[in-house]
């Protein structure tokens, strides 16, 4: 009963929040997301990533080890659905990058805050960090048929992880005035993107709901399995254990629809698989949670 009791309170917030954002839009009220999401972004999530790495209590080993764990991952995913894809005759195009890449970011972060506490972001930064420079790189390459190294050096989100990891290797602080400017800062982001993703799926629409659902499963199941092979053949401890499983557990990115939109893949399908995988994970998430905690 007590474990049931922890699980609720670390998920409720969560999905109360993206329920805020769904019934917002839903009552007509006006929402402008690329707003909200270029701030976030661009100041909310990096100055959360950088002052979560410069503040970071966690062993370098461990964080290195955690990294190495989080790019296989990465790796095992793309191995694991790049042949899938190519087997069951799916549009590589498609459906490749929504298979791989979570919501590490508006969905992951939160749940590992609530779920683990400081150490637990810390991790999680890490894992943010690595998706981002897959999708950034390898995710628009899957879409585009082109790479876009260009927009990771642009990306604030990387810059931020870069030097929060040379403050925590130096063991430098940035002056108390500035780092609490940041934590303010940082502190918009978890809201801003629980309510973003919301939004986000409340203005979602498709008509490919019965393959959505299939693939969104595979997906978990996929996700699931590979993170706990991967967190007990890299020996994480407990919470970088927990993180790495739920981070690759993250439902589709709805980044992926925008960047099927962009460059004329199939957006409809991957709009369902952002919408069914989001909700499926409703009910995944806290059961995965009560696993690993």
């Amino acid at each position: 009963m007590n474990l049931l009791l922890t699980v609720f309170e670390i998920v409720a917030p969560v999905f109360l929040l993206a329920g805020i954002g769904f019934t917002w839009v839903k009552l007509g009220f006006e929402y402008r997301l690329e707003f909200v999401t270029r701030l976030a972004v661009t100041l909310a999530v990096p100055s959360l990533i950088f002052v979560a790495l410069m503040q970071t209590e966690i062993p370098a080993g461990e964080l290195t080890r955690f990294t190495l764990a989080a790019i296989a991952g990465h790796v095992g995913l793309a191995v694991a659905f790049g042949v899938f894809v190519r087997f069951s005759g799916l549009d590589r195009r498609t459906y490749l990058a929504p298979l791989i890449f979570g919501n590490t970011g508006n969905l992951g972060l939160p749940l590992c805050i609530f779920a683990f506490g400081q150490a637990g972001l810390g991790f999680a930064v890490i894992f943010l960090a690595i998706t981002a420079l897959f999708s950034f790189t390898y995710g628009i390459y899957l879409v585009a048929g082109r790479g876009a190294f260009g927009k990771v050096a642009r990306e604030p989100m990387v810059w931020a992880t870069l030097l929060g990891a040379l403050f925590l290797w130096q063991g430098w602080e940035t002056p108390l005035f500035l780092t609490n400017t940041l934590e303010l800062l940082g502190q918009m982001a978890i809201p801003m993107m629980l309510i973003t993703v919301g939004v986000a799926i409340a203005r979602l629409t498709t008509r490919k709901l019965g393959q959505a659902i299939w693939l969104s499963v595979l997906k978990l199941l996929v996700c699931f399995v590979l993170g706990w092979v991967i967190a007990r053949g890299f020996d994480l401890d407990m919470i970088a254990f927990g993180v790495l499983v739920l981070q690759m557990c993250t439902p589709v990115a709805v980044t992926s629809y925008l960047l099927a939109e962009r460059f004329d893949a199939d957006a409809d399908a991957v709009a369902g698989m952002v919408m069914v995988s989001t909700v499926l994970s409703v009910a995944a998430l806290p059961l995965i949670l009560a696993i690993v905690l």
